[in-house]
């Protein structure tokens, strides 16, 4: 446990720099005081680390120091190449420096962990764009990466999707995720600091990489802010309720088509089931247009029988088919 503990700390500065006592007890979970004697152990080994006192002080590697990769387990090994993903690497523009970094990688592991290694990668392989679409194209991706990580602001001619739809902003990009093969840019406006937004990188008509930086908010973490957005999303988007009977084939496939939020609120509302099996219950539909749409890919397993309008739009669509195929 100490062995594992002592290397966790040496890579820490390793990576990190400069870290207080205080910080290397919170990162890895133990007392200051076992920090103080784990330096000590590091030192009589004769890892070259030191400390300074002081308010701005903290413990540091001697500049140059670098240690192998040896002390990882047959599961971290193979975990960090689970996580190489080429496709979006290469949009990213680092698609050279991710194989450059996963041969110096296999190269400092030892052999038993070199070959687990290279089988797990002959035997996963991540694709992370969605069917039957295309991808986005991103032109300004690459410049946009570039300013995320130097925190440099950025002008750009967005298109949204209310009027005026062709918009300028100037922003402060402070995070890139990657959804179902679409790419978002989380960041925001000069002029509306501490607002942050999200914004689809294939919507981006023109950009300029500015030369000013700006400081990244320090207590902003981009997993939990795209978590709530995500869910918000999912949320707002579902604007109006419709009132429906579905069969059971339509129960289950809900998930799988409308996700989590939609099959949650039909369970949570559902009625008893008839003779057949069949529920009635409140469903959460975005407007009636798109909730048309979307209702019809259950087909005959779903019957709506509330709000009138989506109604009569479903029953118009019906009466077409029925042309269509009865004559």
């Amino acid at each position: 446990m100490r062995a594992s503990r002592l290397l966790s700390t040496l890579l820490l500065l390793q990576t990190r720099g400069r870290m207080s006592a205080s910080e290397l007890a919170a990162e890895l979970e133990v007392s200051v005081r076992t920090v103080y004697r784990d330096m000590e152990a590091l030192s009589a080994a004769g890892v070259p680390v030191y400390g300074d006192a002081g308010r701005s002080g903290g413990y540091q590697l001697l500049d140059g120091y670098r240690t192998r990769l040896t002390g990882l387990t047959a599961d971290e090994a193979e975990s960090l190449f689970l996580t190489g993903m080429p496709g979006p690497a290469a949009e990213l523009g680092l698609g050279g420096v991710l194989a450059a970094a996963e041969l110096k990688l296999l190269a400092s592991l030892p052999a038993e962990l070199r070959t687990r290694a290279e089988a797990l990668r002959e035997r996963f392989h991540l694709d992370a764009p969605g069917w039957f679409r295309p991808a986005d194209r991103t032109p300004w991706l690459s410049a946009i990466a570039g300013a995320v990580w130097d925190g440099r602001r950025i002008a750009v001619r967005y298109r949204r999707w209310r009027e005026p739809q062709e918009v300028d902003r100037e922003l402060e990009p402070l995070g890139l995720v990657l959804k179902s093969g679409l790419w978002y840019l989380v960041a925001q406006a000069v002029d509306r600091p501490g607002q942050v937004r999200t914004y689809r990188v294939a919507q981006v008509l023109e950009l300029v990489v500015l030369p000013e930086r700006f400081e990244r908010p320090e207590t902003f973490d981009l997993a939990r802010y795209w978590a709530e957005w995500a869910r918000r999303y999912e949320r707002d988007m579902l604007v109006g309720t419709a009132v429906v009977r579905l069969s059971p084939k339509a129960v289950s496939r809900l998930p799988h088509l409308y996700g989590d939020v939609v099959a949650e609120a039909v369970a949570r509302t559902a009625e008893p089931p008839d003779e057949h099996g069949w529920v009635r219950a409140e469903m959460p539909v975005e407007q009636a247009a798109v909730a048309h749409d979307d209702l019809l890919k259950l087909g005959a397993e779903v019957e709506v029988l509330a709000p009138q309008e989506l109604r009569a739009l479903v029953t118009e669509s019906v009466r077409a088919l029925a042309a269509t195929y009865l004559g």
